[in-house]
C-alpha cells in the first residue's frame, strides 16, 4: 500500500458521517468540505456549546438528526445520502458517564454500530467504511509497552467494553458480509486521547482546563499522574481520510484494524498538559483536590503505530507542544470574538499543508 495524498478523491465525493455534531466529527466535516466533498450527516442534536453550533456546521450539510440506535432511521439515513464512503464516529464517548449510563452507552456503541454496518450492506455505491473505536478497545494490562492492533480487545469500564465489543462486530461483519469482491471494504480505527479547539465535554482533561482558564480560575486536575497518548484532532484524522482513500481504491489489506496514535515521547502526564497549557495562557498554575476515589480509569495506555508507519507511510507532524499551541491559539480567539468557523478552517489549512508536505518527505 502507498500513500494517496490525493485531495481531489474527495472533490464531488458523497460522504456519510454518523456523530457529525460531536467534536471529532465537527473537525472532520470541516476538513472534508474543505476538499470539495458532499456530506450527510446523521447524529443526536447538537450541544448548546458546542464546536458544530459555534462553527455554523449545520448551513454546510445535508444535517439530519436521528438516532443511530434506531435502525429504520439509520437504514433511511444511508438510503438517501447514497454514500461512497463512511465514516461512523457517533457514540457514547465518555468514560466517566458510562458509568452512571451503561444501558445507554451499549445500546448505542454496541448496537448502534451493529445499525450502521447493516445499513452499509444496502448502499449501492459505497466503496469504503471506516468506523472510529478508541485505543480504550484494547483489553488495559496497565502496563508500559504500547499496545498493537493484534493485541485482545477488552475493557474495565463499560466504555471501554463497549469499544472492544464494538470492534469484534466490526471484524465479524467485515468477514460475513464485506468479504466477496466488489465488496465494500471496512476498516476499524484507534486514535489515542484526541484533543484541539472546541472540545467542550464535561470530565475530559482540555476542556475542563480550557473552562477554569477563561473564568479566570486555577484548573483542578484530577488524575495528575495518569498517561495517555495525547495528539491532536488532526492527527488521528489524517490518518482516517488516509485510510479511506486506500480502501476506497480497493486495497483489501488495508480492510483490518489500525492505529494512529502519537510520537512515544508525546505520550505524557496529566501534570505536564496542565502545565503547558497554564504557561501558555499566562495562568498561574493549577490544583490537585483531595477527592474521594472515582470509579475505575486506566492509568498507563499507549499505542503501537508500526503498522501505520510501514504500511501506509502515516506518521504524527503535530508535536504534543504544537498542538497545544494550536488550541490555547483556537480558544483565545473564540474568547476575543473570533470566528469559529474560520479558526478551524485556518488550522486545517495549516496541518494539512504540513501532512502532505511531512509524509512525501519534503519536511521533517
Amino acid at each position: 500500500m502507498r500513500l494517496s495524498q490525493d485531495p481531489a478523491f474527495w472533490v464531488g465525493r458523497r460522504v456519510l458521517v454518523t456523530g457529525h455534531t460531536g467534536f471529532k466529527g465537527s473537525w472532520l466535516v470541516l476538513w472534508l468540505l474543505q476538499m470539495g466533498a458532499r456530506v450527510t450527516g446523521l447524529a443526536l442534536a447538537a450541544e448548546d456549546v458546542s464546536l458544530f453550533r459555534q462553527a455554523r456546521i449545520a448551513e454546510l450539510v445535508d444535517h439530519v438528526e436521528g438516532d443511530i440506535r434506531d435502525l429504520a432511521t439509520v437504514r433511511a439515513v444511508v438510503e438517501r445520502a447514497d454514500p461512497e464512503v463512511v465514516f461512523h464516529l457517533a457514540a457514547q464517548p465518555l468514560v466517566r458517564l458510562s458509568y452512571e449510563a451503561p444501558v445507554e452507552t451499549f445500546a448505542t456503541n454496541v448496537q448502534g454500530t451493529v445499525h450502521v454496518l447493516d445499513a452499509c450492506r444496502s448502499a449501492p455505491s459505497l466503496r469504503a467504511v471506516v468506523c472510529i473505536t478508541s485505543d480504550k478497545a484494547y483489553e488495559n494490562r496497565e502496563w508500559v509497552w504500547p499496545y498493537r492492533e493484534t493485541d485482545a480487545m477488552g475493557g474495565h469500564d463499560p466504555y471501554s467494553a463497549s469499544k472492544g465489543a464494538a470492534e469484534l462486530i466490526i471484524a465479524a461483519y467485515r468477514r460475513s458480509f464485506f468479504s466477496a469482491p466488489g465488496a465494500p471494504l471496512v476498516a476499524s480505527v484507534r486514535a489515542g486521547n484526541v484533543i484541539g479547539g472546541g472540545d467542550w465535554a464535561q470530565d475530559r482533561l482540555i476542556p475542563d482546563i480550557i473552562r477554569a482558564l477563561i473564568a479566570g480560575q486555577r484548573p483542578l486536575i484530577r488524575n495528575p499522574a495518569a498517561i495517555r497518548p495525547w495528539q491532536h484532532v488532526l492527527e488521528a484524522l489524517g490518518g482516517y481520510l488516509l485510510i479511506a482513500e486506500v480502501l476506497a481504491a480497493g486495497e483489501a489489506g488495508a480492510a483490518d484494524g489500525w492505529n494512529f496514535g502519537p510520537a512515544d515521547d508525546d505520550t505524557q502526564p496529566v501534570n505536564w498538559i496542565a502545565d503547558r497549557m497554564v504557561g501558555m495562557w499566562g495562568a498561574d498554575g493549577w490544583d490537585c483536590p483531595a477527592v474521594p476515589a472515582g470509579p475505575h480509569e486506566a492509568s498507563i495506555l499507549k499505542l503501537d503505530c508500526a503498522k501505520a508507519r510501514a504500511f501506509l507511510g502515516w506518521r504524527p507532524v503535530w508535536g504534543l507542544d504544537a498542538a497545544l499551541t494550536h488550541i490555547v491559539a483556537w480558544h483565545k480567539t473564540i474568547a476575543a470574538g473570533g470566528d469559529a468557523r474560520a479558526v478551524t478552517y485556518s488550522q486545517i489549512t495549516e496541518y494539512r499543508t504540513l501532512f502532505h508536505r511531512f509524509q512525501t518527505g519534503r519536511s521533517r
